[in-house]
């Protein structure tokens, strides 16, 4: 038999009453005996007959007390009890609207009681809820674009050279291989963003070089700073030498920030990487002049899929989720992530505890 939490509290009140009220009878046949026998003594009254009358009158009063009492305290309690749980109904309204997919219902409950701290909580949770979720269709929406350009790309050569349009010479053979590579990056950029999600599970951090992980991090795209023509500057202070951070999870961020350093800087312009401590722990910098034809929004260069380049051209590249992977490594660190321009020098920086 299910009973609703009203009639619970209900019931609880009416015990209490009905409990206080029994003590008092037993108080009143135990304490008032001795009393009256003592005074019918003094008097010279037969105290059997005036103990029974003074009981039975005392009896009589107490039942129409309890009685008058018990309405009363079960009139207020159904009011007080209704009036209590009326944000916990709605709670459960809004619950079961999220548990059916409906992430934008929200509680209007005001009080700063245990009710209210749990309505705030429920809201957060929706709030959450709904942000993941149209994460999730933006993410679904963006992969399928990534997917779909590189595919269209190929099919049109292949169908190109199965008709005989297009000859099978060097070059075509070469722009389907880049396509094919833009595939595979894709793929290695998404399973990279689900192993970042998972990544809590082997963090290992340890004492690390931090100047030559920069500087191995640099050597991977050498041949793309003398295609640009770009200088590459490493500053890193003596005291920042050594850090404490899993190797594997702090090179990859250093490596998304050199390639996105190389990818969005101009041509024949330069690159500063540099490192040093400051009172709210290490900080590194990746400073680059942008290229001045770039419309990008930097507040959002960390979200997932977000990419400074609207047109999605071949000239720069990439899912944007380099960045996005940063931002989460980074998080895991314990750290932060940021970026400032300064008179068309961008900076992207992170910060890992001292």
């Amino acid at each position: 038999m299910k009973v609703s939490l009203g009639l619970k509290l209900m019931l609880t009140n009416l015990f209490v009453i009905c409990f206080g009220m029994l003590v008092v009878w037993l108080a009143m046949d135990i304490l008032t005996a001795d009393f009256t026998t003592q005074l019918m003594s003094e008097f010279n009254v037969l105290p059997a007959r005036m103990h029974w009358l003074f009981l039975s009158t005392v009896h009589r009063y107490l039942m129409w007390s309890a009685l008058a009492a018990v309405s009363i305290a079960a009139l207020f309690s159904f009011l007080m009890t209704r009036h209590v749980l009326r944000p916990l109904r709605e709670m459960r309204s809004v619950a079961e609207r999220v548990a059916k997919g409906d992430y934008s219902c929200r509680t209007s409950s005001s009080t700063r009681d245990e009710i209210g701290r749990l309505a705030d909580d429920l809201n957060r949770m929706a709030q959450s809820l709904e942000r993941i979720e149209g994460l999730r269709k933006e993410m679904i929406t963006d992969v399928a674009h990534e997917l779909r350009t590189p595919l269209t790309n190929m099919r049109g050569y292949i169908e190109g050279l199965v008709d005989g349009v297009v000859t099978a010479d060097k070059e075509n053979f070469e722009l389907l291989q880049e396509e094919c590579l833009r595939l595979a990056k894709l793929v290695d950029n998404l399973l990279q963003l689900a192993e970042v999600d998972a990544a809590s599970l082997t963090f290992n951090p340890t004492r690390v070089d931090l100047r030559k992980m920069i500087e191995n991090a640099a050597c991977l795209v050498h041949s793309r700073l003398e295609a640009k023509h770009l200088s590459l500057d490493i500053k890193v202070e003596d005291t920042v030498h050594r850090v404490h951070a899993d190797q594997d999870k702090l090179t990859q961020i250093l490596i998304n920030l050199v390639e996105n350093a190389v990818c969005y800087a101009s041509p024949e312009g330069a690159i500063v990487i540099a490192a040093k401590k400051e009172p709210q722990g290490i900080r590194v910098t990746f400073t680059n002049d942008v290229d001045p034809d770039l419309n990008t929004d930097f507040s959002m260069v960390f979200e997932r899929f977000y990419r400074g380049e609207k047109s999605r051209s071949r000239q720069y590249g990439g899912a944007g989720i380099g960045l996005s992977i940063v931002k989460e490594l980074v998080t895991l660190h314990q750290g932060k992530v940021g970026t400032s321009i300064d008179d068309g020098h961008v900076t992207i920086w992170f910060t890992l505890p001292a």
